[in-house]
């Protein structure tokens, strides 16, 4: 593992009032994300999974506590700072494919990547690189959202969430919505982006999204309530499988 840190937390709380009452998701949660790992958040529903993404990657604020990107203070930044903050250091993948229906694959990806470089055909050159690295030839740059399968469509949001070089690319259930050979398809892409050295981290619930990471968090009551390790991606293996269940099983999933 990479003992180099990228995003630390320290005494984490978010709390929400539902109707008065406040509700208390994450709790003085302290939790480490190294350079270049893949790493998944696990937990049983309502255990704030992705409260805590969303507070990791600058999209939410902390009630309480701090969070550090590498060694930046980003819990103390106002809402243009963060917005800066995630433009240049994240890349954002969501269960929705947030892919804008008016606009080519191809426009979609530039529109994203011109917002931190101007030069638009070293981005225009960039987007077709990184399209037929995942499989995504010329003949589906120029179509729209609607007329791509949701593996095809799932793969070029990716590509928008690298475009800019991000440090970290923070994924929610980026397969929740899409069948056996599209999830894999997706999963393959990410493993690809993991191997090149980028640092992933994922909100899953599916067993079989979850084998790719080589560290797996349980959040469960607002805290790590469990890490395990499984090393590196290497294929298919009902061992690694296997492990990954009798941990979960260890944590009461």
């Amino acid at each position: 593992m990479n003992e180099k840190i990228i995003i630390k937390s320290e005494k984490l709380c978010k709390s929400f009032s539902n109707g008065g009452i406040q509700q208390h998701v994450l709790k003085n949660l302290d939790m480490q994300i190294y350079e270049g790992d893949f790493t998944v958040i696990m937990g049983p529903s309502g255990a704030g999974k992705s409260t805590l993404l969303y507070a990791l990657s600058g999209m939410d604020r902390p009630t309480l506590g701090t969070i550090e990107f590498s060694g930046e203070r980003i819990s103390e930044k106002n809402q243009d700072q963060l917005a800066l903050f995630r433009r240049k250091h994240c890349g954002f993948v969501f269960q929705q494919i947030y892919l804008v229906d008016g606009m080519s694959i191809m426009d979609n990806i530039l529109a994203a990547g011109l917002l931190v470089n101007k030069n638009k055909q070293q981005v225009l050159k960039q987007a077709k690189e990184m399209l037929k690295s995942v499989g995504l030839n010329e003949q589906i740059w120029h179509k729209f959202p609607t007329q791509l399968s949701g593996g095809e469509a799932q793969r070029a949001a990716l590509i928008r969430a690298m475009i800019n070089q991000p440090d970290i690319v923070f994924a929610d259930e980026p397969t929740g919505q899409l069948n056996s050979q599209s999830s894999d398809m997706v999963l393959n892409t990410l493993t690809q982006m993991n191997e090149a050295g980028q640092t992933i981290v994922m909100v899953t619930h599916d067993l079989k999204s979850a084998r790719r990471a080589n560290r797996i968090l349980y959040l469960q009551d607002g805290l790590i309530q469990g890490e395990y390790h499984l090393g590196k991606y290497q294929g298919s293996d009902e061992k690694r499988h296997e492990k990954l269940a009798a941990f979960l099983l260890e944590m009461g999933w």
